[in-house]
């Protein structure tokens, strides 16, 4: 089939020259019929504007016409390969298997590899940030006990002092007591 399609390709460039060739050298209508070949026919359609027109006819190459000659081509006969033939094929295919196996797993070798890096990377940063939310705790932590401690401080501070001009009060007290009775 591949082959049939790539000689009515070959043919069609060839009549595009052809037909180039020939448009130059007459001027006249070409008649009705322009070129037979054996598995195809040209037909000259009516001169247009744009250029010379053309209608290819393809013929089936079963299809046996008067013109065409009865010997029809057969495709060649396969030969039946041999089992060295045979052997060497299987050989060929497990190579590229093998070597389509081993380009597969370098692939996901690769791969794993690239999100062993991203994970460790993730994780790397997620270390970071909980250490410095860690160090941003304890910090608030110290800050909020400093402040606690200094409270507490002023307070006891106060109480001593309260302590201290209450004795004075005592004593005055005492003394004028003592003065006054």
């Amino acid at each position: 089939m591949d082959s049939t399609l790539s000689a009515y390709s070959d043919k069609l460039r060839e009549m595009s020259v052809l037909s180039l060739i020939c448009s130059c050298l007459y001027n006249q209508p070409h008649p009705n019929t322009f070129g037979q070949f054996e598995d195809m026919e040209v037909k000259s359609l009516n001169k247009r504007a744009s250029g010379q027109a053309f209608e290819v006819i393809l013929k089936s190459p079963t299809d046996p016409s008067p013109e065409r000659p009865q010997t029809l081509a057969l495709p060649p006969q396969r030969k039946e390969p041999s089992l060295g033939e045979l052997q060497r094929r299987l050989e060929a295919a497990e190579a590229r298997r093998r070597s389509q196996e081993k380009q597969v797993l370098k692939q996901l070798a690769e791969k794993r590899e690239r999100e062993k890096e991203v994970l460790t990377k993730a994780q790397e940063v997620n270390n970071n940030y909980s250490k410095k939310t860690e160090e941003k705790l304890n910090h608030k932590m110290e800050m909020i006990t400093e402040n606690r401690m200094a409270r507490l401080n002023a307070l006891k501070q106060r109480l001593r002092e309260k302590e201290i001009h209450a004795e004075e009060v005592r004593k005055n007290k005492e003394l004028n007591t003592d003065l006054s009775g």
